[in-house]
């Protein structure tokens, strides 16, 4: 039953939690474009909003990007440079930093929800949803350090890899590579993919609208001087 179980979280959830994730979201901007946004309370109350919002964005960007190189770079890729270790551990070490960054970034950003009536009464359910989610997930995450710690050899970081990269890549036997891993992990990844799996349905679908063309915008953007 607990290999079923595995395998029904580790070998086929991740297929339906991404394939939600990519239909809801396209279904939602075709039918509620409107809904299509970060809702931001920056109008209601500045204060903590700065330091609150870049400390977590900082944070959780490096995290996401660090997790997806780290996890979609194939062993071969990195073995004539560092040994599987030491990438484990350069993992744990930004991971940490960057971990810390988003957590802070988190408290500040829910403190400031909750203490805040106007902003309290503007929250939908949805939205302390994603944020306590969030939260977990960065609490899991911090938490697996130490079990990492236990274990400096990269056997766990190459297994985690092979996870991925099989589920990636459309391969079997996935499932088979995390059955023996530390139930941190084992919950980290299940929590980050129940995260894909609501995403459509949560404020969360304004990563897809990130202004990145106006890096490349031609001419000047004429403004009104203010009198």
């Amino acid at each position: 039953m607990s290999e079923y179980f595995n395998f029904l979280v580790f070998g086929i959830f991740p297929y339906i939690a991404v394939g939600v994730m990519i239909f809801g979201s396209i279904l939602r901007y075709d039918r509620d474009p409107y809904s299509w946004k970060a809702d931001s309370s920056q109008l209601l109350r500045r204060k903590g909003l700065r330091w609150g919002s870049n400390l977590f964005h900082i944070g959780i960007l490096l995290l996401f990007f660090g997790h997806l190189v780290g996890l979609l770079t194939p062993h071969w890729a990195y073995a004539p440079f560092v040994t599987a270790g030491q990438k484990q551990l350069l993992a744990m070490v930004a991971g940490g930093v960057f971990g810390a960054f988003a957590f802070i970034g988190m408290v500040i950003l829910i403190h400031r929800r909750w203490s805040d009536p106007r902003i309290r009464a503007t929250t939908r359910p949805m939205d302390m949803i994603i944020l306590l989610l969030l939260f977990v997930q960065l609490v899991l995450g911090l938490l697996t350090i130490p079990e990492s710690a236990q274990n400096l050899d990269g056997s766990s970081m190459i297994a985690l890899a092979e996870w991925a990269q099989r589920i990636v890549t459309f391969r079997s036997g996935a499932a088979e590579f995390i059955v023996h891993e530390h139930w941190i992990f084992k919950l980290h990844i299940a929590l980050g993919l129940t995260i894909f799996l609501v995403f459509p349905f949560t404020r969360l679908v304004h990563m897809f609208s990130a202004p990145v063309k106006y890096l490349a915008r031609p001419g000047y953007q004429i403004v009104r001087k203010r009198g």
